[in-house]
């Protein structure tokens, strides 16, 4: 019923930028915040940033990283600037949604998508 589809994911070199994107669609009657997640092998999932009626940012990020977001298309996009190979792991972005067949709203995952940070 509600897809999440990300976009711009890649190998870029340390130092590099990369700026990924997610869209939401389906039977959305809104949405509230949205952004991206990551996971490393073994470790949990961790907040790298969202927007919604706040903008939050990981402590790690220290200024490098930029959240966008068109509500008008669902879209949220994130700018990573001065990248670093700590940075190389599986980013989901998320949504929670209020949808048409439901009264509260959920949380919905994109599959992931991995950026590489290597020379």
């Amino acid at each position: 019923q509600v897809q999440l589809v990300e976009s711009g994911g890649g190998l870029v070199q340390p130092g590099g930028s990369l700026r990924l994107s997610c869209a939401a669609s389906g039977s959305i009657v809104r949405i509230n915040d949205m952004g991206w997640y990551r996971q490393a092998p073994g470790k949990e999932r961790e907040l790298v940033a969202t927007s919604g009626g706040s903008t939050n940012y990981a402590d790690f990020l220290k200024g490098r990283f930029t959240i966008s977001r068109d509500n008008a298309k669902n879209t949220v996009h994130l700018q990573m600037n001065s990248l670093e190979p700590e940075d190389t792991v599986v980013y989901f972005c998320y949504a929670d949604i209020l949808t048409t067949s439901w009264t509260t709203t959920m949380n919905y995952w994109a599959k992931g998508t991995l950026v590489t940070v290597s020379s």
